[in-house]
């Protein structure tokens, strides 16, 4: 994980290599099917340039946050507006997924950017603590068919 002060604020940088298919790792974050092996309990997806994702925590959406889709690429590339701290601000999360020949797919997660204060930098440093257990879990899901939610919830 990098946390890295850029010109237009603080950026968080997440990548992982994952044993399976740059397809199916794509899926996982750009389908309803895909978003319930690792992350959420239940999901909508308008999978396009301004669309949306509504997002369950729960298995009959009583929970629920819809996120933008800011940008989106089929070649394997999805930037999503997620809510941070207290007022539901966004801040877009990019996540790039390519092929690796021998190895599967390589994910880059990139959040930001937060804004360069004491309060922004606090929520950057969460939201970076728990994007990395969500990267491992979605790992664990494609790789062992695990889902830590299940033995070790975060």
């Amino acid at each position: 994980m990098v946390v890295r002060k850029e010109n237009n604020g603080i950026w968080i940088t997440l990548k992982e290599t994952i044993a399976a298919h740059h397809d199916d790792v794509f899926a996982c974050l750009t389908t309803a099917d895909g978003l319930t092996r690792w992350l959420t309990l239940a999901a909508e997806v308008d999978l396009r340039k301004g669309g949306t994702m509504k997002l369950g925590w729960d298995s009959k959406f009583r929970r629920t946050f819809e996120v933008p889709i800011l940008d989106y690429d089929p070649g394997g590339k999805v930037t999503w507006g997620w809510p941070v701290g207290l007022d539901d601000e966004a801040v877009p999360i990019e996540w790039v997924v390519t092929p690796e020949s021998e190895e599967g797919a390589r994910v880059i997660h990139r959040h930001g950017p937060f804004l360069d204060n004491s309060e922004m930098i606090l929520v950057a440093a969460n939201d970076a603590e728990s994007w990395r257990w969500y990267m491992c879990n979605l790992r664990t899901v494609l790789e062992a068919k695990v889902d830590m939610r299940k033995e070790r919830p975060l």
